[in-house]
């Protein structure tokens, strides 16, 4: 079956940290674009972060930049999400999407429009 199985996702008190994990299943990510996004309960799906696997550049958005950090294992298909000082607004179902081009982030901003492929998602609640 083809499609990304993300998992890592737990309860945590503000402050805390976890470890997202996004992995292709039946497909290779070979130089295409990876990103994350997240569903807040009663809100829009919004993306996040992305990274090229053609270059390896990464993009975050402003509310995450500097607490979260990308990763991949280019020979596992695997990215990651490392996220730190979680925060209760940070709470929501984390999803990562392929986009299917090979681009760079170092002068260029993600199209969240041009991502699929999204897979079940795993919650991070982040609560005292």
């Amino acid at each position: 079956q083809v499609q990304f199985v993300e998992s890592g996702g737990d309860e945590v008190q503000p402050g805390g940290s976890l470890k997202l994990t996004c992995a292709a299943s039946g497909f290779l990510l070979d130089y295409n674009s990876v990103a994350w996004f997240r569903q807040a309960p009663g809100k829009e799906r919004e993306g996040i972060a992305a990274i090229s696997m053609y270059d390896y550049s990464t993009y975050y958005i402003p509310s995450v930049r500097g607490r979260f950090r990308l990763s991949e294992d280019h020979a596992r298909d695997t990215v990651h999400l490392q996220m730190t000082d979680l925060k209760p607004e940070d709470t929501g179902t984390y999803f990562c999407a392929i986009n299917h081009r090979s681009l760079s982030y170092k002068y260029n901003d993600p199209d969240w429009s041009d991502f699929f492929r999204f897979g079940q998602g795993t919650q991070v609640t982040v609560a005292s």
